[in-house]
């Protein structure tokens, strides 16, 4: 299929908490078709999507002409009672793709443990019509027993039960090239994330800050999420036209995503300055 582009709708968040429907209608007035929706919280499904149930979600979708493709999960939803629930959830609205949308490892085996239960919740995932996927921050670029995180959970999940959504700009900050961990993820890889890295931010390598042996967890990753740390994209230093095209150059590439964690503007105003230039680069 060829690429397409679209919004995780967590760069709205605040706008959708004051108006859902409203902030939907915005987000499709600027020009967006495909959203990424989040669900952070596996006892409280309906928390992100305004309180609505899978059938009014559909229904609202589709009024203002959007669809939904993707979501992100927590870990929680790995749990098969859970993972049942958005299960029936996809099954309703129609998206296809799950993600998690964040862990944190102290050690080797943390992550292998992490692995197994990938592995198990993507085969009944991959059951239900859905694909399970693994999305990266900065910390799957640190390193146990001189490997990544991230190539860790490549090499011990089932290639057809868990993918990547390759966030380009936590790579960067993890101190990795994009576009050539982007080429060596392959076929795994078929979603993508983008926002942009301010030109004043130094060093762009967090690890630089920290130290490569750090206690990463959510403590420490809510001091490093500072608003001064993201721009929209294509304000900022990334090389996203070469990101772009090397992105779509990849046969099963599906969705990039904008996804700004933080931004100094209105959360409407950021995702527009986005997509005009995104759009642009696709026109291209």
């Amino acid at each position: 299929m060829s690429l397409e582009f679209g919004l995780q709708l967590y760069s709205v968040r605040d706008e959708l908490t004051k108006d859902f429907k409203g902030t939907l209608e915005r987000v499709a007035e600027i020009g967006y078709k495909n959203v990424e929706l989040f669900f952070h919280d596996a006892n409280n499904i309906g928390g992100t999507v305004g309180g609505l149930n899978p059938a009014e979600l559909k229904k609202e979708f589709g009024r203002v002409g959007l669809k939904a493709v993707s979501a992100h999960i927590d870990l929680g939803f790995l749990v098969q009672e859970n993972a049942e629930q958005i299960i029936a959830y996809a099954r309703e609205v129609g998206f296809t793709s799950v993600v998690i949308a964040i862990a944190f490892f102290s050690n080797k085996q943390e992550v292998l443990d992490l692995c197994a239960k990938l592995n198990q919740a993507g085969e009944l995932f991959k059951k239900n019509g859905l694909q399970l996927y693994y999305h990266n921050h900065f910390e799957e670029f640190q390193k146990f027993d001189n490997q990544y995180v991230l190539d860790i959970i490549l090499e011990n999940t089932a290639e057809d039960l868990v993918k990547v959504e390759f966030d380009t700009y936590w790579a960067l900050r993890g101190g990795v090239d994009p576009i050539e961990y982007l080429q060596k993820l392959g076929d795994r890889c078929d979603l993508l994330h983008q926002k942009d890295l301010p030109a004043d931010v130094k060093p762009v390598n967090l690890f630089e800050v920290i130290g490569y042996d750090a206690n990463i967890d959510m403590e420490l990753m809510v001091k490093l999420h500072k608003i001064d740390y993201f721009t929209e994209a294509g304000q900022g230093i990334m090389d996203i036209p070469a990101i772009v095209e090397a992105f779509k150059s990849k046969p099963e590439a599906r969705y990039l995503f904008i996804e700004q964690d933080w931004t100094k503007k209105n959360q409407l105003e950021s995702v527009e300055i986005s997509y005009k230039y995104i759009s642009n680069l696709f026109q291209s």
